[in-house]
């Protein structure tokens, strides 16, 4: 055998031996893919057990009975008394505990208006308001402003200029018309009201930044607009 087989030999043998002396230079511990994955599914297994044994061995919270109220308030001209959840909207209590379904929630966050009803005079968000809040005030929805044989004047004008379409918002867009007007009478003034001195004048642009709060998806704030500028012009003559 010449010199160079036996180099080449020796560097089989050697890589050989070094590669079993690598293996068994660790104990001997061989680990494969099945074992590992073997004993992780047995660990997850123990310690779910032994978290539902934890939870059962432990009182699960009873939760509390709600605090509940007594609440008086004149809707519509009527006295009404109820027994509430004081976390009872206003907007809740008129629609699930009266019945009175014309107050529309659409946001339910104070954004789109669908739920504006008058409260004291002014104009509210039911949805904003907790119901125990208006012991005692008296409240005006839609169905207090109007019946279908005997409509309020915006009402009406509403149907004449056609300012609705689906008619979601349109009991909220009535209820804040009709206390638009109110403002304006009584002198308050809007974000752009030139003159907070002198009455604020009954504009277009009046109306419309009034009437921001209320949203019309379907498009019809022209028709809106025309509507309340209606009544406005009928009280002034």
């Amino acid at each position: 055998m010449s010199n160079h087989d036996k180099k080449v030999n020796k560097e089989h043998h050697d890589e050989g031996g070094n590669g079993s002396k690598k293996e068994g230079g660790q104990g001997g511990f061989h680990l494969t893919r099945r074992t590992l994955l073997k004993a992780g599914s047995a660990t997850v297994a123990v310690a779910a057990v032994s978290s539902s044994t934890v939870l059962s061995a432990r009182e699960l919270p009873v939760t509390p009975s709600p605090a509940m109220s007594d609440l008086t308030m004149n809707v519509n001209g009527e006295k009404r008394q109820l027994n509430v959840d004081t976390r009872t909207t206003l907007l809740d209590a008129l629609r699930e505990n009266l019945h009175l379904t014309g107050t529309k929630k659409g946001c339910d966050h104070g954004q789109c208006g669908a739920c504006t009803v008058i409260v004291d005079g002014r104009r509210i968000n039911s949805c904003l308001t907790l119901a125990v809040m208006h012991q005692d005030a008296e409240i005006t929805t839609i169905e207090g402003l109007g019946t279908p044989e005997k409509l309020h004047p915006m009402q009406a004008a509403f149907v004449k200029h056609d300012g609705y379409q689906c008619g979601y918002c349109t009991p909220g867009q009535i209820c804040s018309s009709v206390a638009v007007l109110k403002e304006i009478e009584m002198g308050i003034p809007s974000h752009v009201t030139r003159d907070l001195v002198s009455p604020p004048p009954l504009t277009a642009d009046e109306i419309r930044e009034r009437m921001s709060g209320n949203i019309c998806r379907c498009g019809a704030y022209s028709n809106i607009l025309a509507a309340i500028e209606d009544v406005a012009g009928s009280k002034e003559s």
